[in-house]
């Protein structure tokens, strides 16, 4: 009877095995992470993919003290891009943040690291490969469009830059950026005068954007948030600004509005 209750105590303290023996491990996909050497990557499909589409890509990077698992969560990110037929791709950072501050970054070759694995993973569109990121991860997709920028059709930036004194070796063909002038978290970077179209002084710079841009007045997805945008056709690309007098946050409909305009499709809420 004491054999039987030992053997009862050791099954219930023993830890239990990773997979049962022929169990498939489960595949990585939304809240399941991707595997890439001692990192991970989460991505999300579209809603109704065939399995043989071509697929749009955002890479997008989180924000500081979050991860992925949070991003193909995010009815503001995720639920644009699987309403919209493309592939999500969001890395994780080392310590939950990511490395920016200079061009001496692991971070970019990583990130180039998690297209080309989710390319052995699903067919993506080369040609349509998004970047874009909050907060932190604003700043970081700065970075890598900086320092990879080619190849990125889009840099979708929200509420965070570089420095406007950096040198970009690298652009995308686009860059669309929106701010708030109330944000003191990533402080909006009012240029001389409080001018209000510095925050992409360092694109309008590298691209070729000569003048003050074209005001396209005020637009609005929601009721929420209005925003004033600037656009510049320019030499090497195209600069796009949005700005609201709000502070620090994705606002609703914008990542989804982007995408409508740069992937022709009809403009939609959410």
């Amino acid at each position: 009877m004491r054999h039987a209750l030992a053997i009862a105590l050791l099954a219930l303290i023993a830890p239990a095995p990773a997979l049962a023996a022929g169990q498939i491990e489960p595949r990585c996909h939304a809240e399941v992470p991707c595997a890439l050497g001692d990192r991970s990557y989460h991505v999300k499909e579209p809603d109704g993919w065939d399995g043989q589409t071509p697929l749009p890509v955002l890479l997008h990077f989180h924000g500081w003290m979050r991860q992925g698992t949070l991003i193909v969560k995010h009815g503001r990110i995720s639920g644009a891009t699987r309403r919209r037929g493309v592939l999500l791709l969001a890395p994780n950072g080392q310590g939950k943040t990511w490395d920016f501050w200079t061009d001496r970054t692991d971070d970019v070759d990583f990130a180039a690291a998690v297209i080309e694995d989710a390319a052995k993973r699903y067919p993506i569109d080369r040609s349509r490969i998004y970047v874009s990121g909050y907060s932190y991860g604003s700043a970081m997709a700065w970075r890598y469009a900086c320092e990879n920028g080619d190849g990125v059709a889009a840099l979708l930036a929200v509420s965070g830059t570089l420095r406007q004194s950096e040198t970009c070796p690298q652009a995308p063909a686009e860059v669309r950026h929106v701010h708030g002038t109330s944000d003191t978290v990533m402080d909006f970077p009012f240029g001389p005068h409080g001018e209000t179209t510095w925050p992409v002084k360092l694109w309008r710079e590298r691209m070729g954007c000569a003048g003050p841009g074209e005001r396209l007045g005020h637009w609005s997805v929601t009721h929420h948030d209005t925003f004033a945008r600037t656009l510049w056709d320019c030499d090497e690309g195209r600069v796009t600004l949005d700005v609201h007098g709000r502070g620090h946050f994705i606002p609703r409909g914008w990542i989804a509005r982007q995408l409508d305009e740069l992937l022709g499709l009809p403009r939609s809420y959410p």
